[in-house]
C-alpha cells in the first residue's frame, strides 16, 4: 500500500484504509451560532459531535431612556441610559454541561414623558459567561426655564469571563434657559453605540448594533414627547473542531 508523507501535528492516516484525517481539535472554526432575539435558549454539545471548544461572546442589552413635558415657555432635558456590559471565554468542551441555558438580554423599555427608561436585561451562556446590561435613564427634571444639570446614568460593571467589561455611561442632561439645552447621549457598547443626544423636540437617538443605550429625549414651549428603548442583547457561540 502507498504511503502518504503528511505532518502529524495536524493529520492522520487509517493504517488499514489509508485514509487521510484532520486530527480532532486541530480543525478551527467550524460554525458560528448567532443568538440575537431576546429570550431563552439550549446549547447541547452533543449536537456537535466534533467539537472541541467554544469561544463565547456575551453582550448584555442596553437601557432605555425617559421621555419629557415642558411646559410653555420651558424645557425639559432627560440623560441617557446606558449601554450592556460584554464578556468573552474560549472554554473547553470538555468544561461544557451537557446543556449550557443561553439567555439574550431584552433592551431596556422606552420611558413616558416623566417616567423612567427601563433597565436593559443580563445576557449569559450558562453560569460561564455572564454580561450586565445597562440602567434605564431617570427623567430627574422638572420642567423650568433656569440654569441646571443632572449627572448622567452609570454603566454596568463587568460580568465573569475571560474577558468582562462593564458598558458606558449614559449622558447628563442639562438646560441653559427656557429654550436651550441638550439631552444626554445614550451609553456604548462593546457590539454598538448609544443614541445620540437632542437639542429639539423628540426623545432621544436609539442605539446602533447590540446593547447600546438610548439618549434621553428634550422637550420644550408645551411639548411631551416619549423616551426611547435601548437596544437587544446578544449571544455568539464559535465553535472550533
Amino acid at each position: 500500500m502507498a504511503r502518504a508523507c503528511v505532518c502529524d501535528t495536524y493529520f492522520t492516516v487509517d493504517e488499514t484504509t489509508g485514509e487521510l484525517c484532520l486530527k480532532p481539535g486541530t480543525m478551527g472554526l467550524r460554525q458560528v451560532l448567532v443568538f440575537n432575539e431576546p429570550g431563552n435558549y439550549q446549547f447541547r454539545k452533543s449536537d456537535f459531535a466534533w467539537l472541541a471548544r467554544v469561544r463565547v461572546k456575551v453582550q448584555g442589552a442596553g437601557g432605555g431612556a425617559a421621555g419629557a413635558s415642558a411646559g410653555r415657555s420651558e424645557t425639559v432635558t432627560q440623560p441617557g441610559g446606558a449601554g450592556g456590559g460584554y464578556s468573552e471565554s474560549l472554554i473547553e468542551a470538555s468544561a461544557l454541561g451537557t446543556v449550557e441555558t443561553i439567555i439574550v438580554g431584552e433592551r431596556g423599555t422606552a420611558g413616558g414623558s416623566n417616567s423612567d427608561g427601563g433597565d436593559g436585561g443580563n445576557s449569559s451562556f450558562g453560569g460561564l459567561v455572564t454580561a450586565n446590561g445597562g440602567s434605564g435613564g431617570a427623567a430627574v427634571m422638572d420642567s423650568g426655564n433656569g440654569f441646571v444639570c443632572f449627572s448622567g446614568t452609570p454603566g454596568p460593571l463587568a460580568g465573569e469571563g475571560q474577558i468582562a467589561m462593564g458598558g458606558g455611561h449614559g449622558g447628563g442632561a442639562f438646560r441653559l434657559t427656557g429654550f436651550q439645552g441638550q439631552s444626554g447621549e445614550g451609553g456604548e457598547s462593546h457590539m454598538g453605540h448609544g443614541g445620540f443626544p437632542r437639542s429639539s423636540n423628540g426623545g432621544g437617538g436609539a442605539g446602533r448594533g447590540y446593547g447600546g443605550g438610548a439618549a434621553g429625549g428634550f422637550a420644550r414651549d408645551g411639548a411631551s414627547v416619549q423616551g426611547t428603548p435601548g437596544m437587544h442583547g446578544a449571544v455568539f457561540l464559535e465553535l472550533y473542531g
